[in-house]
């Protein structure tokens, strides 16, 4: 009977996937509810006390969101900091004036891997995209072959770099150490970057023609009075800061966070300074000190008052919010999945298959990717699926590469049901089918790639 019922347990945990699918895409049910719903129902065919259901899922959802609530708030801040002061544009021109026009497509990747860091994709593309319009028509360029690097460096960072909210909450999920993780998230990232990147968008901007009129891109181009988002309205009369301290600013978390982690090398464990250390270099405290400054780099140096920097703190808050929302009942899901018994199953189950770890955590945050669009859902619902498995496992693998193979896995073929896709369909002028044959086979690139590239690290370490 006990076996019977644990493969029931799996029968109802694909038709809950089955149903999240047909829910968001079909239905077009906002995720947030499909994730609620779907957990209850599981919980209950899954034989869960009544009382405990809803505990487990507001367990879960809570866990996720005490620390990713904070990180996307604090990092949303900064970018609009950034995006306000026109800090991002300031580095846009500096890189473009570095690499010449000829290299634009690889100016693009590198200021999208900067940018990207502090913020979630869609925050990081909205900063990014007026600069990428500006470009193409200063150069003359195909939007694909501007566009094209900008999204593949953000979508590298998202998937793989903390501290990016989707990977750190990886890094908590898996024990893994921050530090190692950013490193081994560069190694692999910027090949992915590079191939998914610039080398794409040189190939497939000849074969795709984007229409010639772009409405959207018209309002970042047209009278400076009306800029698209803040930083053109301001430019005649606010001189743009420094290249310098706009880089120190968006890559001082990183830096605190990296110093954090190898505080024992600086210090003897348990001594102040290395405390110190490592609490400037907690997620959250260095997010927090990069907004700080960044009121004072980005704001008042810049001739911000104290209000308008409330101001913006306040609006960059609203869009994030459905976002934030989604990403705590996918921990909540996670968490029904692993109190009904259901994760314990699927630990069996890949037990007896033998699957390697990295493989197992791609898969599954491939799957629930392409389930719910969304990488960050994948790599949350993921992460509590996987690292139970991890930890039973048989064959050891370095936590910091499961961070790595669930992000790639994260990352595979954008479709229909992920904000993303429209978002650079609609903006980029494009068409369904293009978006296809740009977007979706870009992010494909970088998953499979990660992948393969995680193996090749694993063979190494």
């Amino acid at each position: 009977m006990e076996s019977a019922h644990g493969s029931m347990l799996l029968v109802y945990a694909l038709i809950a996937i089955a149903l999240l699918i047909l829910m968001i895409t079909r239905f077009k049910v906002y995720p947030f509810l499909v994730l609620i719903i779907v957990s209850l129902l599981l919980g209950l065919v899954a034989g869960m006390p009544m009382q405990t259901i809803v505990k487990s899922f507001e367990t879960g959802n809570g866990n996720t969101l005490g620390h990713i609530a904070i990180v996307v708030g604090l990092g949303t801040m900064l970018g609009k900091m950034m995006a306000e002061s026109g800090g991002a544009e300031r580095i846009a021109t500096t890189l473009i004036n570095w690499f010449g026009e000829k290299h634009i497509h690889w100016a693009m990747m590198v200021v999208a891997i900067i940018v990207g860091l502090p913020v979630f994709f869609e925050v990081g593309f909205v900063l990014l995209i007026p600069i990428a319009f500006n470009v193409a028509k200063r150069t003359n360029k195909s939007l694909l072959l501007v566009g094209l690097p900008m999204v593949a460096g953000l979508s590298v960072v998202h998937g793989l770099i903390p501290p990016h909210p989707a990977a750190l909450l990886a890094v908590q999920a898996y024990h893994a150490d921050i530090g190692k993780t950013i490193a081994y998230g560069l190694i692999v990232g910027i090949p992915c970057a590079i191939v998914a990147g610039p080398l794409f968008a040189l190939l497939v901007s000849r074969h795709i023609q984007l229409p010639k009129e772009n409405a959207l891109a018209a309002q970042f181009l047209g009278s400076d009075a009306n800029g698209g988002n803040g930083v053109k309205a301001n430019a005649p009369k606010r001189e743009l800061p420094g290249f310098g301290i706009t880089l120190a600013t968006i890559l001082l978390p990183v830096v605190l966070m990296l110093v954090g982690s190898w505080a024992d090398l600086f210090f003897a464990p348990n001594t102040l300074p290395n405390d110190l250390l490592r609490f400037f270099g907690n997620t959250d405290v260095a997010l927090l000190t990069a907004v700080l400054v960044s009121f004072w780099t980005f704001g008042a140096s810049r001739g911000f008052t104290r209000e308008q920097i409330q101001k913006f703190c306040g609006e960059c808050l609203a869009p994030i919010a459905g976002i934030t929302l989604i990403v705590g009942a996918g921990g909540g899901f996670g968490r029904v999945l692993m109190d009904s018994g259901i994760s314990k199953e699927i630990v069996n189950v890949a037990t007896a298959v033998h699957l390697s770890p990295l493989l197992f955590g791609w898969l599954v945050a491939a799957l629930i990717r392409l389930a719910t669009g969304s990488a960050t859902v994948a790599m949350t619902t993921a992460c509590g699926i996987v690292a139970p498995i991890a930890a039973a496992g048989a064959v050891q693998v370095k936590p910091e590469l499961l961070v790595l193979a669930t992000g790639s896995g994260s990352l595979i073929f954008s479709h229909v049901n992920d904000g993303g896709f429209w978002l650079i369909k609609e903006y980029f002028g494009m068409t369904v089918g293009q978006t296809f044959k740009t977007w979706s086979l870009l992010e494909t690139i970088i998953s499979l790639m990660g992948l393969g590239l995680t193996f090749a690290l694993a063979a190494v370490l």
